[in-house]
């Protein structure tokens, strides 16, 4: 009997094949030649060469959601005894996404940006397939990744690309007044990863040419944007601003319809004194043709010359007024509802902390809280009050003697707005209003956006408009505009007159 084992050198699993020979075989070299010819037709159990595959296109994934990663061995084959790696490629150098070895998850040297957030599914992998879930992804998680399968003798890998998209807010169109000969139209948006593509558009979906663009982008990766256009009035009234994802090619849109009332007309006085003009300087010609000619015209030339000069002091004043008065019909025309609502603020939903005035047009921030009945229509924590009246439908508007001083907050609220507890001062809450402090103004959008109010408005009138639903603001004093939300879903229930005091200076007002 001869014995003897054979354990291939490049085996990657431990294991010994023992095998058995009875020779019967007349001399020894017989049986040596015997034991030759079968051990060179026994296999080797090397591990034989094998690929990695990925996906051939890349995986894109937004930005807070899970990506996972496909990867798996061709042809299939059992790699539950083999070390697979996930490294992020970056041209520096690569860092250790995920470590799989000895059956098991190693993630000590796992890079800090990934820890606790990577997942290596292995329901598949007797078949060579595995995946890499990577949880909460961020924008800085984009880029390439390395899927690396090794057993003992050999090992192979494959490259996957992650593309990360963060979509951002619907686009908010704000009309920023007069500017250059046109309106300054401004359209903003947050969120959104990459940069997206902003664009104007006309109604028959040509893109317009943009007056500036800006960008932010935050500690978290995601971009802000802004782009401006100035609207001319023979440009296209209906307009819209696009905002588009190249990852998602997605797009997010909002629309806006600009009023003939919102474009300076030419005055028809303003043609009468361009007339005039020339025939006051021929009648001045003639006046001293005829001073020389006849002398005894001259007082009656004179007293004429004097009307003239009066006439167009008169016609000068008018174009003044007119100009005034045409202005201010394209704004109420615009933005200022047909019926002067006459408001007064309801005591019995007044913060125990604020004092309302007898003829309920006025409260101020007390010193002390007051004892006051406890009622579920009552702010219990915000300092806020709301208006006796409410309106539903129709154009309405009133107006708040607020002096531009102090930390307070005006703008209306719908009936159900809630009482108990800390509100979120947004429309989300059902709340449309513009905040001051410290000499700051912004409307309440969310986020918010900042305001640049010169001169400092006295009195802030305030447009509810259910037909267009929007809620606009405007300085009361000069007539220039101050924000509108447009879109602002007034329909379902009353909304009333609302007011937020901060701090002790003086009361808010209504008016009249």
């Amino acid at each position: 009997m001869v014995d003897f084992s054979f354990v291939p050198p490049l085996n990657p699993l431990p294991v010994t094949m023992k095998m058995t020979f009875s020779c019967g075989c007349s001399s020894q070299v017989s049986c040596f030649i015997i034991i030759f010819f079968i051990a060179s037709h026994v296999p080797k159990l090397e591990s034989a060469p094998f690929s990695v595959t990925g996906p051939g296109h890349p995986i894109t994934t937004i930005v807070g959601a899970d990506a996972v990663l496909p990867c798996h061995l061709s042809p299939r084959m059992n790699a539950k005894n083999m070390e697979v790696r996930w490294l992020r490629v970056r041209p520096e150098s690569p860092s250790l996404v995920h470590l799989y070895r000895n059956e098991r998850d190693q993630n000590e040297y796992q890079a800090a940006e990934y820890e606790g957030r990577t997942q290596l599914l292995r329901n598949d992998i007797t078949n060579g397939s595995v995946a890499l879930r990577i949880g909460d992804v961020r924008p800085s998680d984009e880029g390439n990744y390395s899927c690396l399968f090794q057993s003992i003798t050999f090992f192979e890998e494959a490259l996957l690309e992650l593309k990360v998209a963060g979509l951002g807010s619907a686009p908010l169109i704000s009309v920023e007044g007069y500017e250059d000969g046109g309106i300054r139209m401004v359209c903003q948006s947050a969120g959104w990863y990459p940069e997206p593509e902003v664009l104007w558009r006309g109604l028959s979906g040509q893109n317009l040419p943009s007056f500036t663009k800006t960008k932010s982008q935050g500690d978290n990766g995601m971009f802000d944007v802004e782009n401006v256009i100035i609207l001319r009035e023979n440009a296209n009234r209906n307009m819209s601003c696009l905002i588009r994802s190249s990852h998602l090619n997605q797009t997010k849109q909002s629309a806006i319809y600009i009023s003939d009332s919102f474009f300076p007309r030419v005055n028809p006085w303003m043609v009468v004194l361009n007339l005039l003009f020339p025939v006051s300087l021929i009648l001045f010609g003639l006046m001293a043709y005829l001073f020389r000619v006849k002398r005894k015209h001259c007082q009656k030339i004179g007293k004429l010359t004097v009307e003239l000069g009066e006439l167009s002091e008169k016609y000068g004043e008018l174009e003044t007024e007119n100009r005034k008065h045409v202005a201010e019909l394209g704004w109420r025309r615009f933005v200022v509802p047909v019926e002067e609502a006459n408001v007064t603020l309801d005591p019995d939903t007044a913060n125990p902390w604020l004092i309302v005035a007898e003829d309920r047009k006025s409260v101020l921030l007390g010193e002390t809280r007051q004892d006051l009945p406890d009622n579920p229509q009552r702010f219990s924590y915000e300092l806020c009050v709301l208006g006796c009246e409410g309106f539903t439908s129709g154009r309405h508007y009133w107006e708040y003697e607020v002096g531009g001083v102090g930390y307070w907050a005006v703008g209306a609220a719908r009936e159900s707005v809630r009482r108990n507890g800390g509100i979120s001062l947004s429309p989300k809450e059902g709340i449309w209003a513009v905040w001051h402090c410290g000499g700051q103004y912004k409307a309440l959008t969310s986020p918010v956006t900042p305001l640049s109010l010169s001169p400092r408005p006295r009195r802030i009138r305030m447009s509810l408009d259910f037909v267009e639903d929007q809620v606009v603001f405007f300085d009361a004093g000069n007539e220039a505009p101050i924000f509108t939300f447009l879109s602002a879903s007034l329909s379902g229930e009353r909304i009333c007159p609302w007011l937020r005091l901060g701090d002790t200076g003086s009361p808010l007002r209504l008016y009249p």
